[in-house]
């Protein structure tokens, strides 16, 4: 009996040290929500259903009526079937560009929008979230938030294929809508331009250079932001205290630039910062120092 239960000690210790390596169970994929983020289980991975995800009504977001209508157009060919682009959103940070993605789903869900959020490290399943989609009835945008690439990166290649398909055919349900404060997603330094002339250097530098600018020409559609200048941040403040139930005045407007000072920057989203901090003072609390 000794023997025995020696015998199953060790193979309880060893059923417990390869469980891990084991399979993990895939949940199944809630599709009446809205959104989703790509999740990762050991070598798998999974849709995880977000039932309310942040959004903003597409009135709030203000000073980038261009790059909204350009964006609504687009989204639009694509509900209806019709032949839609890849959407790359670049430039100034807090400017709207990640705001205006999520307010999509705020316009287009109850017509069969879906968004799924990847993270930059699951770009190499992109793969799997294409054929987890396919066949499916909603029209999907895989949304990359805050994408770049340093050097050395390679996970870039991965989205390249998404982006105009492989050998297979891209999706037709499915389309890329990514944010980046880089216009071209990855570094480019000046030491390339006479990278030829250095010892051991590339001999064809031009050749590197387009490799970089090939991921950022994939995308059909390019939405540039620019900084807000002093009136169109005000307006924004006005807006978001609107928002909270306030009134913009001379006193807040004050305020206001002198919290843009601070930060160093003026943009939508620290007009929204302001809003929130003005907003939560007490009245007798907001004031101009």
């Amino acid at each position: 009996m000794d023997r025995l239960d020696a015998f199953l000690q060790r193979a309880e210790a060893l059923l417990a040290r390869l469980e891990p390596l084991l399979p993990a169970a895939i949940p199944d994929t809630d599709w009446q929500a809205p959104a989703f983020r790509w999740q990762r289980i050991g070598l798998s991975g999974y849709l995880e259903a977000i039932h309310q995800p942040h959004s903003l009504a597409l009135d709030e977001l203000t000073h980038i009526d261009t790059q909204k209508a350009r964006l609504l157009a687009n989204t639009e060919q694509f509900i209806a079937g019709r032949p839609a682009n890849n959407v790359l959103l670049t430039g100034a940070r807090g400017t709207g560009k990640s705001s205006l993605v999520k307010a999509l789903l705020g316009r287009f869900a109850e017509q069969g929008l879906r968004v799924i959020e990847v993270d930059k490290a699951h770009l190499p399943d992109l793969a799997r979230i294409v054929d987890t989609v396919a066949g499916r009835p909603e029209r999907f945008i895989l949304f990359c938030d805050d994408l770049s690439f340093e050097e050395g990166e390679d996970s870039y290649k991965a989205l390249k294929s998404a982006l105009d398909g492989g050998l297979a055919r891209r999706a037709a349900n499915l389309l890329v809508y990514a944010t980046s404060n880089r216009r071209h997603l990855m570094p480019e330094k000046a030491s390339e331009n006479r990278e030829g002339w250095s010892r051991d250097g590339e001999i064809h530098p031009g050749e590197t250079t387009e490799e970089k600018v090939s991921l950022s020409d994939r995308f059909g559609l390019w939405l540039s932001f620019y900084p807000f200048d002093q009136d169109a941040y005000l307006a924004a403040v006005a807006g978001w205290l609107a928002h909270f139930g306030l009134k913009s005045g001379k006193t807040s407007e004050r305020a206001a630039l002198q919290w843009s000072q601070l930060r160093g920057s003026r943009s939508g989203r620290v007009a929204y910062q302001f809003a929130c901090d003005w907003a939560g003072r007490r009245q007798k609390d907001r004031r101009c120092d």
